[in-house]
């Protein structure tokens, strides 16, 4: 449960399989990118506890960094280093005490799958906005994390460079171990990309399932109402 002035998410269960797409869908104010941080260990949920790997996550200490070591989160909006793409993209690594040539080996092979071998020594802060998400999606992989988390990573894109985020989140997943949970406002993108479906509303979930089949029989009202773009937000 967490609360501000009021409460925005209150949530008794929720659980996340290895090597699963989720999607986190529902109106704005439902308690999506609130749910995305506290899973990150950004933000202290005010009762409840957090499992990861099947074992509670200590409140503070080089246990709980350990975990946090092991996820990582991309927003909306990519916040890249004022540098060039080769180093972006290798900075996770170098904090993580990589050695010098398996950077560069896994710097080189991210930039050949997100298309941008040409752009390595661009500096990141004059990319595109599709290339920019792209480079935030490398230096977020490239340490090979067990949580990859998604905060509306196509919200500003336009609709090529939307196919090629797709493209890239569905190949991690099939060359990688990795459980990714999107929050999107874009159903459809939801419908195409991911295994399981959250639909939150008003800080709970409505319904959790298979996405083929809360897309074509949705249980609850509200879910069908959101879905069919009868529910405005």
């Amino acid at each position: 449960m967490k609360s501000y002035d009021r409460e925005v998410l209150n949530i008794p269960a929720l659980a996340f399989e290895r090597g699963k797409i989720y999607g986190i869908i529902g109106p704005s104010g439902a308690g999506k990118t609130t749910l995305l941080r506290i899973i990150n260990l950004l933000t202290e949920p005010d009762r409840g506890t957090i499992c990861f790997d099947g074992r509670p996550v200590p409140p503070n200490g080089p246990a709980r960094l350990a975990l946090q070591r092991q996820m990582t989160l991309v927003f909306q909006k990519p916040l890249l280093f004022s540098t060039s793409v080769r180093e972006n993209i290798a900075y996770g690594l170098r904090t993580r005490g990589y050695s010098r040539a398996e950077i560069k080996e896994r710097v080189a092979a991210l930039l050949e799958k997100i298309g941008l071998p040409h752009m390595k020594e661009r500096h990141a802060r004059t990319l595109s906005g599709g290339e920019a998400q792209r480079v935030a999606l490398a230096r977020a992989v490239a340490f090979k994390p067990k949580l990859l988390l998604l905060d509306e990573p196509t919200a500003n894109l336009d609709p090529a460079n939307v196919e090629l985020m797709e493209k890239l989140i569905l190949q991690l997943k099939q060359s990688m171990e990795v459980t990714i949970i999107i929050v999107t406002h874009n159903i459809f993108q939801a419908r195409r990309l991911t295994d399981e479906t959250i639909f939150l509303y008003d800080g709970q979930v409505v319904e959790a399932g298979e996405t083929s089949k809360m897309f074509k029989a949705p249980r609850d009202a509200r879910t069908q109402a959101f879905i069919e773009g009868r529910m405005v937000y």
